[in-house]
């Protein structure tokens, strides 16, 4: 069963009630003897930029972030907004600003690409292919390699590039050849059982499609989810995936498949900044893990559009 995840407001604490508990998957391998318990936040579409109060949003969703009892945050990708089809003055300034917002979080930060953070891909922006800045490199310069893994607490985490760049300066969502020969290595070499939680930008597996208010005529579906999933959920059988974490579709979604939850983060900007999306408004997810379990609970900062654009079913 899939579905958006919609609660109601928690009184002080701007938590949304009830969280949604998830272990591992059915049909993995004997589980491992075990992990310590920790909680780290997944928070996931920041889009800062100037406007729209955007900046004084990741300001606001920052400093409750860095009050969270978390060991670490993942942000999911789509760091800014936009650095597809602007130019690169205008990208690196706010790719800049981003940084140095974030620093107020204080704790370590792991890095997911974003189609948004990717330089010049739209011919309106006037980039050349030659510049050294564009498409990824835009986002290495910043945070390094763009598919990754690390290890906390005995448990394995695996951070995907799901940002495909086509000949005709477009993206999709799409996991390389040589991220899934990596991506097999990397599985390969864990002790069997061992815990894994997965992060993706563009999401694996998805049901925003189907209900989604936006123009079916002219989605594109590719733009939407990963075309390559069924490869990745390949790789990815049998191992002991506590969950994969999501983002793009700024809702807040939970969809199991084969005993895994796809979970999909919300947005720090909700609609763009202009609101709530589908009835996720602007948050991040505090994550907690245990016993190979993972609990995630939604919370809002307070946050007021100045331009309300609210999208409802």
């Amino acid at each position: 069963m899939s579905g958006v995840s919609r609660r109601h407001l928690l009184g002080g604490t701007g938590a949304l009630a009830g969280v949604a508990a998830v272990s591992g998957a059915s049909n993995t391998r004997a589980a491992a003897s075990g992990h310590d318990a920790f909680t780290f936040v997944f928070m996931t579409d920041t889009h800062l930029q100037p406007e729209l109060d955007g900046l004084k949003g990741c300001q606001m969703a920052f400093r409750a972030i860095s009050n969270e009892k978390a060991d670490f945050v993942v942000q999911g990708g789509d760091h800014v907004f936009d650095a597809l089809g602007v130019s690169k003055e205008r990208a690196n300034k706010l790719i800049d600003l981003y940084e140095m917002t974030e620093q107020v979080i204080g704790k370590k930060i792991y890095h997911t690409i974003g189609n948004h953070d990717c330089f010049g891909v739209y011919p309106q922006s006037g980039a050349s292919l030659s510049d050294p800045e564009f498409g990824k490199n835009y986002f290495r310069r910043k945070y390094g390699q763009t598919y990754y893994s690390f290890e906390h607490k005995g448990v394995h985490f695996i951070v995907l590039d799901s940002i495909g760049l086509t000949d005709d300066r477009k993206y999709e969502g799409r996991y390389d050849a040589a991220q899934l020969a990596w991506l097999k290595i990397t599985l390969a070499a864990l002790p069997a059982g061992a815990p894994i939680i997965v992060v993706t930008h563009i999401p694996m597996v998805t049901a925003f499609g189907t209900y989604t208010d936006l123009d079916h005529t002219k989605l594109r579906p590719s733009a939407l989810c990963t075309v390559n999933t069924r490869e990745i959920l390949a790789l990815l059988h049998g191992h002991n995936i506590l969950a994969v974490l999501q983002g793009h579709t700024h809702v807040l979604e939970r969809v199991d498949l084969n005993g895994v939850p796809y979970i999909t983060g919300g947005a720090v900007c909700g609609n763009w900044w202009h609101g709530e999306h589908l009835g996720t408004p602007e948050g991040y997810m505090v994550v907690h893990v245990e016993n190979n379990v993972v609990r995630t609970e939604y919370r809002t900062y307070g946050f007021q559009t100045v331009s309300p654009n609210i999208t409802t079913f």
